[in-house]
C-alpha cells in the first residue's frame, strides 16, 4: 500500500476521495431502503382486497420450479429409480424405457438453509424410500399428497377466499381442504390432508396443519414428515399475481429441530383458466389390483 504523508496533497485528496467515496454508499445505501420501503408499501396499497380490508386471494395458482422432484438443492440424475448397471447404476427396467422422460432435472432447492434436518434414523429411512421409490410414493398410487406436498405438485389449485370461509382445491386427484377461521380444537380423526385452521397476522393468512396420517411424502425422493406431524403455512401476497409461501415443518420424532421451506407462488392469469379433472385413482387400479386377476396382466407389478 502506498505511504502518503499526513501534509502532502496526494493525501489529502486521497482522504477526500475516501470520505466522498463513503457519503456516496451512505446515500446509496438510504435510497435502496427508501425504495424498498416505498416498493413494500406500494405492494401493499396496490393488493387486491376482500370487503373486510384482507388481500384477497381469490384464484387459481401453481408454483414453478423442480421441488416436485425433491426440495433440496439435487443435480440431474438419470432416474429415481436405479439398478446395477455393467460399470455404474443405471434406471430400473420399470423406467428404463421413459428415458428422458423418466430423468429428474436439477433444483435449487426451497429448504431454507439447504438441507432437512433429520434425525439419524429418519435419515435412513428417508434413503430407504429413495430406493424403493416405485413401490412407496404415495403419489404413484394416488393418495392423497398432504400438507405442504399438495401446493408445489405439478399441478394447479384454487383458493375461494370470503371473510368467513377459505377452502383450497387442487386438480390432483381433486384433493380438498376447508381452512376453519375459528379453532375447532383437536381433529376427531387423522387423515391424509389433515384438519386446518387459519388466522390472519396483518396481511398474512397463517395455517396451522395438523392431524395428518403422516404416510404422505414431501416429493418423490423419499423425503417425509412422519406421525404427528405440524405445519405452519403463511401465504404472503407480494403482488396482485405473486404469493409468497412458506411452511414450517415440525415433528421432534423426526426432525432436530422445526425447517422452513419457502417458494412463490403465481397466479393464472389466463382469462380460461380452469381447474381440470385428474382422479387418478381410475389410473391405478391396475398397477394397486391387477394382481388379482385370474390371468395378470403382464408388467402391473406382479
Amino acid at each position: 500500500m502506498l505511504s502518503l504523508h499526513p501534509r502532502s496533497l496526494e493525501y489529502r485528496v486521497t482522504i477526500m476521495l475516501t470520505l466522498r467515496r463513503g457519503t456516496r454508499i451512505a446515500c446509496s445505501s438510504l435510497v435502496l431502503f427508501a425504495l424498498a420501503s416505498a416498493t413494500a408499501h406500494a405492494q401493499s396499497r396496490d393488493l387486491p382486497r376482500t370487503a373486510a380490508g384482507k388481500p384477497d386471494m381469490n384464484g387459481i395458482w401453481q408454483a414453478l420450479g423442480n421441488a416436485h422432484w425433491d426440495i433440496e438443492p439435487h443435480t440431474a440424475r438419470p432416474a429415481l429409480a436405479m439398478q446395477p448397471g455393467p460399470v455404474v447404476p443405471v434406471p430400473a427396467s420399470e423406467v428404463l424405457a421413459l428415458g428422458a422422460v423418466g430423468s429428474v432435472p436439477s433444483g435449487y432447492g426451497v429448504v431454507v438453509g439447504g438441507q432437512i434436518p433429520y434425525l439419524p434414523e429418519a435419515a435412513t429411512r428417508r434413503d430407504e424410500n429413495r430406493e424403493q421409490w416405485l413401490d412407496r410414493d404415495p403419489e404413484i398410487k394416488c393418495y392423497l399428497p398432504g400438507v405442504p406436498r399438495a401446493t408445489y405438485m405439478p399441478f394447479p389449485f384454487q383458493l375461494f377466499q370470503s371473510d368467513t370461509h377459505v377452502a383450497i382445491t387442487y386438480e390432483y386427484a381433486t384433493a380438498f381442504r376447508e381452512i376453519y377461521l375459528e379453532d375447532p380444537g383437536e381433529p376427531q380423526v387423522d387423515s391424509w390432508m389433515g384438519q386446518s385452521f387459519g388466522t390472519w397476522d396483518g396481511d398474512t393468512f397463517v395455517v396451522r396443519v395438523n392431524g395428518m396420517l403422516g404416510e404422505a411424502w414431501l416429493d418423490r425422493a423419499g423425503n417425509f414428515t412422519g406421525y404427528g406431524t405440524t405445519v405452519t403455512e403463511r401465504y404472503t401476497m407480494i403482488s396482485p399475481d405473486h404469493i409468497m409461501y412458506e411452511a414450517e415443518i415440525e415433528n421432534p420424532e423426526t426432525f432436530t429441530e422445526p425447517w422452513t421451506i419457502r417458494m412463490p407462488l403465481y397466479r393464472n392469469i389466463d382469462p380460461n383458466a380452469r381447474l381440470g379433472q385428474f382422479k387418478c385413482v381410475e389410473f391405478v387400479e391396475e398397477l394397486m389390483y391387477g394382481h388379482l386377476r385370474k390371468n395378470p396382466i403382464r408388467g402391473n407389478g406382479s
